[in-house]
């Protein structure tokens, strides 16, 4: 089978969606015939060097988007010119008589740039796509303003349904993939051929089956993300407070960022300082360790479009507390962890106290949920097992296909 893949950065040695679509690259061409179209950036190691399976198409990525790194990883402002190299190249492509049983815009993930494939009658998946989740409303005031470019987010719902460029990718898709069931939800106001749920993320491996014995009241909790509100760092330490009778109920945060102050002050207005331990951000090596040397993983993040931090625990047998929203709702089941509905801050905290109470009291619960974890994830989250799931989807499209229809250009 013959696969179009494209994104505007693919890269095994940076980090974000440039990693994840190398890692989905890498085991697409395993099994097909994989041609890749991506910009490559100056002094990082050749994309062809690094998919030897796989035929490879650069273009240097523009100087300009490299000096602004937060801005590029946030709204893309190269993305109109990939796409006219993607559509330039596309239509050499096919005078020479190369054809493609399907393609695939891999990324980016937001939900909000319109496709070159559009323009061509290859039948086409985008995705997975994610984002487009809002602060709930009992949430907002403690959120704080977001930056210009993040509040443009607001603007999606009415691309959604009004912007012709972008309605015509999603439309004229064959399939495009979600990052959570949510997102058919977001692009509902569009008429979709079909929808798929597929996380983005996968893991490379996972750690031997806990069972080590633990001692009723004893739980060492673990939370990683960046120090901002949305990650829920703050409704896992006002958790504490509701658990005073818990002495050894212990939280441990890895991340940096400017909520880790306020939530330091939190600790210390609720006489829970003692049992907290702010890391900041830490060395992956770090993070790793303390994966194995916790008993449970609390990411209460209430608008967690995907959710990564959640596979990185699961693969270490960690049973998970986090929130029924978002991609934690869709990659977390009653077997693996608990999840919470969003509702006020003070409930929420209520409620993962509740659920941390549950597992502290039940050893044996919390190592059959963190097995249960790492089984789904060995099942399900393994990039050779997602990169067969797609490659299966790719068959299924190219057996339904219609004949080709001629699509106005626009």
């Amino acid at each position: 089978m013959n696969v179009l893949l494209i994104a505007p950065n693919i890269d095994g040695t940076d980090v974000g969606e440039a990693f994840v679509a190398f890692k989905w690259a890498e085991a697409l061409a395993a099994r097909v015939s994989l041609t890749v179209l991506s910009f490559e950036r100056p002094g990082r190691t050749a994309l062809a060097t690094q998919l030897p399976g796989a035929r490879v198409v650069t273009w240097p990525e523009p100087a300009l988007v490299r000096r602004h790194e937060r801005l590029n990883a946030m709204l893309k402002p190269a993305w109109p010119i990939f796409a006219g190299h993607v559509r330039a190249w596309l239509s050499a492509a096919q005078k020479r008589g190369e054809r493609f049983d399907v393609a695939h815009q891999l990324m980016p993930q937001a939900a909000r740039y319109a496709s070159p494939l559009r323009h061509f009658d290859v039948p086409y998946v985008i995705g997975p796509l994610g984002g487009a989740l809002d602060t709930p409303e009992a949430f907002r005031a403690e959120a704080g303003s977001a930056p210009l470019f993040t509040r443009l987010r607001a603007l999606d719902a009415f691309r959604f349904r009004n912007d012709p460029w972008l309605r015509a990718s999603y439309s004229r898709a064959a399939c495009v993939l979600g990052v959570a069931p949510y997102m058919q939800e977001v692009l509902g106001d569009i008429p979709l051929q079909r929808f798929e749920p597929m996380l983005e993320l996968g893991i490379d491996d996972v750690e031997p089956p806990r069972s080590d014995a633990r001692t009723p009241g004893h739980l060492r909790l673990l939370h990683v993300g960046r120090g901002v509100r949305t990650k829920g760092l703050r409704d896992a330490v006002r958790a504490l407070a509701h658990l005073r009778d818990l002495p050894h109920v212990t939280l441990t945060s890895a991340g940096a960022g400017e909520e880790i102050a306020l939530c330091q002050a939190e600790a210390v207005a609720l006489g829970v300082a003692d049992r907290v331990r702010f890391l900041g951000r830490q060395p992956r090596e770090m993070i790793e360790t303390l994966y194995r040397s916790h008993d449970a993983f609390v990411f209460p993040s209430f608008r967690e479009p995907a959710g990564g931090v959640l596979y990185e625990a699961m693969r270490h047998g960690l049973p998970i507390i986090t929130a029924a929203r978002g991609g934690p709702d869709y990659i977390v089941d009653d077997r693996c962890g608990i999840r919470l509905p969003v509702t006020t801050p003070e409930r929420f905290a209520a409620d993962i106290a509740a659920a941390i109470r549950h597992l502290s009291a039940d050893p044996r619960l919390t190592v059959a949920m963190g097995n249960a974890a790492r089984d789904k994830v060995l099942t399900q989250g393994l990039w050779a097992a997602k990169a067969e799931r797609l490659t299966a989807l790719y068959n299924q499209l190219c057996k339904a296909r219609k004949p080709a229809l001629a699509y106005p250009q626009g």
